[in-house]
């Protein structure tokens, strides 16, 4: 039988599944192409589904992976704190904690430096 928290991860794990179906566009595509970029830098990420949204963690939140009509964003919450010398960050630059990256069609993703920022990101959450 599986623990309540086994129970969960494999829900959030479907929601962001059917979240990347669902949009069935290029919103879709940059959605998984940035959870598998997330999943190469940090095998040990729990996926999670909060304020329905999908959500990546290990030690605390990494970031999340909102969708909008024109953008995919990736909210780190603690990304002002994060170093971004390859300049990934272009939202949010205005608050204390949070940092984010809106990813518009046909932008290409520089891998390296997003796997650098989410190992970066859990290197911070582990204090």
């Amino acid at each position: 039988m599986k623990s309540p928290a086994a129970t969960s991860v494999v829900s959030a794990t479907q929601r962001i599944d059917e979240k990347i179906a669902e949009l069935s566009d290029w919103r879709g595509e940059m959605l998984a192409h940035l959870r598998a970029l997330i999943h190469e830098a940090d095998p040990e990420v729990t996926e999670e589904w909060k304020w329905s949204v999908p959500v990546w963690s290990h030690h605390g939140i990494i970031c999340t992976g909102e969708t909008y009509k024109k953008a995919v964003k990736m909210t780190f919450p603690k990304g002002a704190s994060l170093p971004d010398p390859s300049g990934l960050f272009n939202s949010s630059l205005e608050g204390n904690a949070r940092r984010a990256i809106d990813f518009h069609e046909g932008d290409k993703v520089d891998g390296k430096a997003l796997k650098a920022l989410i190992r970066a990101a859990v290197a911070a959450n582990r204090g």
